[in-house]
């Protein structure tokens, strides 16, 4: 196998275009987790030190390595003890939305400063260009991977599927018994997420890419749409 092309300039350049985005997402991600649950009244994240923008903290080593290969991921969970909340099904439903939420309220942020950046850095035009390392606006590339990637990253944790974030909201619907059993078994709900993903690229079926890919481009196309007529644009 050749590895020459590994280390050059334009794979080096084009791993730290995603990377770098992806990291800021899942920070402030499991940040706004931990945060929110501090403030319902858990300070397990604050005592373990994820209340942090460090993303050394939040890394997962192997989820980081699937993001970058094969464009699904994830981080690593801000611990939560839901029974130190006064309403822990409840508690922990806000909790659970606090993640995908702050990831819309970043990709929302980061569209405003990527529409109102002068070109070539900025602009609603090179949304819809073809990017090559070539050209000399990287500052643009990394600002719509980022608000790309924070509601595609907002749209894949709130899918009813355990573990992720819509699951805890949907099942905190559930009677308190149904509920507890439905939360002893989501441990294994991520083991099956991975299985139906692999499987799908073996028969060439891309569950990510239709459920997360294609809504999280159209939704960031028609935020960036929304800004610009609102700019008169």
């Amino acid at each position: 196998m050749d590895f020459s092309n590994f280390f050059s300039t334009d794979t080096l350049i084009s791993a730290a275009i995603f990377a770098i985005p992806a990291l800021i997402c899942i920070t402030i991600h499991e940040l706004a987790h931990g945060y929110a649950a501090y403030r319902l009244g858990d300070d397990t994240a604050k005592v373990m030190g994820r209340l942090t923008l460090n993303p050394i903290k939040h890394i997962d080593v192997i989820g980081l390595a699937m993001i970058l290969l094969v464009g699904f991921g994830w981080a690593k969970p801000v611990p939560v003890n839901m029974h130190n909340f006064k309403h822990p099904k409840w508690f922990m439903a806000v909790t659970a939305f606090a993640g995908p939420l702050s990831n819309m309220i970043l990709a929302v942020l980061v569209i405003i400063i990527f529409i109102l950046l002068p070109p070539p850095f900025g602009g609603i035009s090179v949304l819809y260009g073809t990017y090559s390392l070539a050209e000399p606006n990287l500052v643009a590339i990394v600002l719509y991977q980022m608000a790309f990637l924070s509601i595609a990253l907002a749209l894949f944790n709130l899918l009813p599927i355990p573990p992720l974030d819509g699951s805890k909201v949907l099942f905190s619907l559930l009677p308190e018994k149904a509920y507890a059993k439905v939360m002893y078994y989501e441990r294994f709900g991520m083991i099956a997420l991975i299985v139906l993903i692999f499987v799908g690229r073996f028969l060439n079926i891309n569950f990510f890419g239709t459920i997360v890919i294609e809504p999280a481009r159209l939704l960031l196309n028609n935020i960036c749409l929304l800004f610009n007529a609102v700019l008169g644009r």
